[in-house]
C-alpha cells in the first residue's frame, strides 16, 4: 500500500498509467457526477461514487487480483484499514469476473489510514482494505473516486 499527498503522485515511476490515473484525478471535483469513467477502455478506468462513512460492523474486508486501486476521496474524509492477503481468512472466495476476494473481518487492522481530499491510497493484489469507515464518531456522506489499473500496466521505471 502507498499512502501520500496527491500532489507527490510523480514520486512513483509506474510508467504511463500511472500518469494516466493521476491526470485524471487532478481533474475531478466534489462536483464530478457519481459513475464510471473509461480511461483506456476495462484496461484503466474510474468508479466515481457518494456513500454514508460506517462503523467498521458495516465495513467489508477485500482484495484485488487483476486491478491495483488508486483511491482518493473527493470531498469528507474516510478510513481505511489495511491488512497483508497472507495473514487473513478467505470469507468468499475470489469471483474473477468482478475480481474481488472477500475475508473475515478483523479488528483492529495493522494500519489504518483516514483519507482526505489531498491524500491518496494505492492498493496492491497483497493489500487487503476495509474502506467505507467512518472518520469519528459520526458518520458522513463522502464521495470518492477508484482508479483501476490492470496491475500489468503498472511497471517501475
Amino acid at each position: 500500500m502507498i499512502v501520500d499527498r496527491l500532489k507527490n503522485w510523480q514520486l512513483y515511476h509506474f510508467g504511463p498509467a500511472w500518469r494516466t490515473a493521476f491526470e485524471f484525478l487532478e481533474t475531478l471535483t466534489a462536483e464530478t457526477a457519481d459513475g464510471r469513467y473509461a480511461l483506456q477502455g476495462d484496461e484503466i478506468f474510474a468508479i466515481v461514487m457518494s456513500y454514508e462513512t460506517r462503523s467498521a460492523d458495516g465495513a467489508i474486508l477485500e482484495a484485488h487480483r487483476r486491478y491495483v486501486d488508486i483511491q482518493t476521496v473527493l470531498r469528507g474524509q474516510e478510513g481505511f484499514a489495511w491488512f497483508p492477503v497472507p495473514s487473513l481468512t478467505v470469507d468468499q472466495p475470489y469471483d474473477a469476473e468482478k475480481d474481488v476476494e472477500f475475508y473475515l473481518r478483523l479488528e483492529p487492522g495493522p494500519a489504518r489510514v483516514d483519507v482526505t481530499p489531498s491524500l491518496f491510497v494505492a492498493l496492491f493484489p497483497e493489500d487487503a482494505h476495509m474502506p467505507t469507515l467512518r472518520v469519528g464518531a459520526r458518520s458522513e456522506l463522502i464521495k470518492k473516486v477508484v482508479v483501476k489499473i490492470r496491475q500489468e500496466l503498472l511497471k517501475p521505471i
